[in-house]
């Protein structure tokens, strides 16, 4: 059996009020623009989430909110505050929780860009990749039956997409 996780940095977050909780931070216009795109790409190449899991901050909400649109209504979203800055081993535990397929998880840097590197057999040939920025987007198959078999190092990059690849009015 193969189990897929999508894997979304939130979108561009607002930094307008220097005093604001970074917890409390909301999207931007770039932002506010990237989420749908990445959603409408990720629908139109069959890549629909069964659950989502997201971090409790503002930004990573929001970005689901703007992405959920894109996919069938009734996709089961949970909100996990050990996603927030987590790092990759928090993450896998949190996935590790998941009990459909596709996850589509949304986190932040630099916790989800290391998880996906260390996800991988093989990094993707991407320039971007390594930079892990906002709204990136990978996909990754495991041979596996059970969330909890998956190991670091086992997944199969299918696809990797960062907004500016698409085609969002500025």
């Amino acid at each position: 059996m193969t189990l897929r996780l999508i894997l979304v940095r939130h979108a561009k977050s607002s930094w307008d009020d220097p005093f604001q909780d970074d917890h409390d931070r909301v999207l931007n216009k770039r932002g506010q623009r990237a989420a749908p795109a990445i959603a409408e790409w990720l629908s139109n190449l069959g890549y629909l989430p069964a659950e989502v899991v997201s971090s409790t901050a503002r930004r990573t909400v929001e970005t689901w909110e703007r992405m959920a649109p894109s996919f069938p209504q009734g996709t089961v979203m949970r909100r996990d505050p050990a996603l927030y800055h987590a790092p990759a081993e928090r993450m896998m535990e949190v996935l590790r929780q998941s009990a459909a397929s596709p996850v589509l998880m949304l986190g932040h840097n630099p916790g989800i860009g290391d998880f996906a590197t260390r996800l991988l057999s093989a990094r993707p040939d991407h320039p971007r990749f390594g930079a892990y920025p906002t709204c990136a987007t990978l996909v990754v198959d495991f041979d596996a039956d059970d969330w909890a078999d998956v190991r670091f190092g086992t997944g199969t990059a299918v696809d990797f997409i960062v907004p500016g690849e698409l085609d969002i009015a500025k």
